[in-house]
Order: C-alpha cells, then sequence, then structure tokens
C-alpha cells in the first residue's frame, strides 16, 4: 500500500537575528568585530560585503539594536528619504547595487558626514565594483573602509546546520550533516535552503528527515 502524502501548510519558520543566534567562524569574525566594537570605527560610514547568505543582513540587524539605527534598502533610498534615513543618528542601507538613486546616496553621505552619524552599508560586491555614473559619488565611496565575510568554511557550515535543524525541533544524525555539508553551497541561505526543503519533505511524506531523505531529493546537485 501507498503511503499517503500529508498536505504541508505554509505557516513558514521564523528566523532569529539576534546576537546569540549567531554562529562564529572565521570567514565572518573581522565583520562581527566590527559590529561589536562600535561606536569605536574607523570611520563614521563602513561598507560590509559578501556573498548572498553570508550573514549581512544579520550582522546589520544585530548593528542596528546596538546604534538605534533605521533600516532601509538602498532601493528605496530618495532624496526626499535622506534625512529622516538619519534621524537617530544611525542607519543601515542594506543591498547597495546598480540602478539606485545615486544623488539621493551622495546626499545621504554628504549629510551623515555633516551630522558625524553612523552608516553602515552592506553590498555583495566592493564599492570600487559598483557601476557608479557620478564621479564624486564614485570617488567618496571607493575612499570608504569595507569589511568582507566570505563563504562559511566546513566548521562553521555545519554548525550552522545544526542550529537549524535544531531550531525546528529536528533531531538528526552526524551522517545527515556531513552530506548536506559537502553537497549545499557554502552559503547560510543555502543551508536554510535544505533544512527547509528536508522538513517539508519529511513531513509531506510523513518520514524522518535522515540522511538517505537527503540523497532522495538533492543527489549530487549543488543546487541549494
Amino acid at each position: 500500500m501507498t503511503t499517503p502524502l500529508q498536505l504541508v501548510l505554509g505557516f513558514g519558520h521564523e528566523v532569529s537575528f539576534s546576537r546569540d543566534d549567531f554562529l562564529e567562524g572565521p570567514s565572518n569574525a573581522a565583520a562581527l568585530a566590527l559590529v561589536e566594537r562600535w561606536p569605536d570605527w574607523p570611520a563614521h560610514i563602513v561598507v560590509l560585503t559578501g556573498p548572498e547568505g553570508s550573514g549581512k543582513s544579520h550582522l546589520a540587524d544585530i548593528w542596528a539594536s546596538r546604534a538605534g539605527a533605521r533600516r532601509l534598502s538602498a532601493r528605496a533610498l530618495d532624496q526626499a528619504a535622506v534625512p529622516v534615513a538619519l534621524a537617530t543618528g544611525a542607519l543601515s542601507l542594506e543591498s547597495v547595487a546598480d540602478g539606485l538613486d545615486e544623488v539621493a546616496l551622495f546626499h545621504l553621505l554628504n549629510l551623515a558626514k555633516e551630522q558625524d552619524a553612523y552608516v553602515l552599508l552592506t553590498a555583495r560586491r566592493a564599492p570600487a565594483l559598483w557601476a557608479i555614473r557620478l564621479p564624486d559619488l564614485a570617488s567618496r565611496v571607493r575612499a570608504l573602509p569595507v569589511v568582507e565575510l566570505s563563504s562559511p568554511d566546513d566548521t562553521l557550515l555545519r554548525a550552522v546546520l545544526v542550529k537549524l535543524f535544531v531550531d525546528r525541533q529536528l533531531a538528526v544524525d552526524e551522517s545527515l550533516i556531513g552530506y548536506l555539508t559537502t553537497r549545499i553551497e557554502r552559503s547560510f541561505a543555502a543551508a536554510r535552503a535544505a533544512v527547509g526543503l528536508l522538513d517539508r519533505e519529511a513531513l509531506r511524506r510523513q518520514r524522518p528527515v535522515t540522511r538517505a531523505l537527503a540523497v532522495e531529493l538533492l543527489g549530487n546537485s549543488n543546487d541549494y
């Protein structure tokens, strides 16, 4: 008899961005140290870079809580929003990428300097690689201090996977953790995606979360 599949309701799973939930390793130690030593920064405006899923948003959230900073997506920044964005004297401007309002960003950096406000910019790429057309803005951002996050090493990735399963109250064995570490992309985002997939499919198929299930779902794929 075929085992019936269980309907999985999309309640979602809340991700905590508290300091206690941030796992430290060589790939993020410098960035974490920067956040934790605020306001003793090399400059009032600092850039945090790293690939998707490397922990930039988590660190930005930790810093925003410490500094009382507002949080704003770079794509939502316009000239009218600049004074309000700096109202608390600290701003986390996240996901800086091509296509943003360059005049607004230039105005923001100038106003932050005038007001001695703190600004944490996050981006996937270093400022030297941003496609900025305004020469004054280009020179300004390229002079900013940059702290880089890299992809997690095996030890950190394993710790992240264990924590993600624990957060979902799933007991798994070491063989599954070892398998996932060698199969998924080296990022926190990939780890979350893989754990979420296993959790959903185990519930849907009414099976435990095991290495065998992971092999069925992931095989030799590195797409997670």
